[in-house]
């Protein structure tokens, strides 16, 4: 359901079936991220990972959770390096891969040098977090995961909407 806060802590009905009196419900507002894109996130993460399904090389859960918020997600929350300039050894911090030298990249001793950190799911935008969401989706069925465990999330995804 989708509801308008009026004055006075009264409300109007924008979408689905009422409130029901007596019953509790979590209020969040509609145009920040939920917690409904969260559970789902994590959920379509962990199906995706004991599936097998995917050709991600990672060790562990968590590598393979920041590899996705990397590949399919916003990227990254900062990337720091070492250059030199002027003759001169610096740390230099950016945003995006593509703000990286080439060279840098290129070389492989430099190149051990750079650290990069995944934006934390937690900072994503709701539009961030659909986006990356339905890229997961896409993926997943791409890679062929066909588990109960997915259509039931899929499912539950649906009712989220209604």
């Amino acid at each position: 359901m989708k509801v308008l806060i009026t004055e006075e802590g009264g409300h109007i009905l924008v979408l689905g079936k009422p409130p029901e009196v007596g019953k509790r419900y979590n209020l969040e507002p509609a145009d920040t991220a939920t917690e409904a894109q969260n559970k789902a996130f994590h959920a379509l993460l962990t199906c995706y990972w004991t599936s097998g399904a995917h050709s991600y090389t990672c060790d562990s859960f968590d590598r393979f959770r920041d590899e996705i918020k990397v590949k399919l997600g916003a990227g990254f929350e900062k990337i720091v390096y070492a250059d030199i300039e002027d003759g001169k050894a610096v740390i230099i911090t950016v945003h995006r891969k593509d703000e990286i030298p080439p060279r840098i990249l290129a070389d492989p001793d430099l190149r051990r040098m750079v650290l990069a950190k995944p934006l934390s799911w937690s900072l994503y935008t709701k539009k961030q977090r659909t986006e990356t969401i339905d890229r997961l989706i896409t993926e997943m069925h791409a890679a062929g995961v066909n588990s109960k465990a997915f259509h039931d999330i899929l499912a539950g995804m649906q009712g989220e909407t209604k």
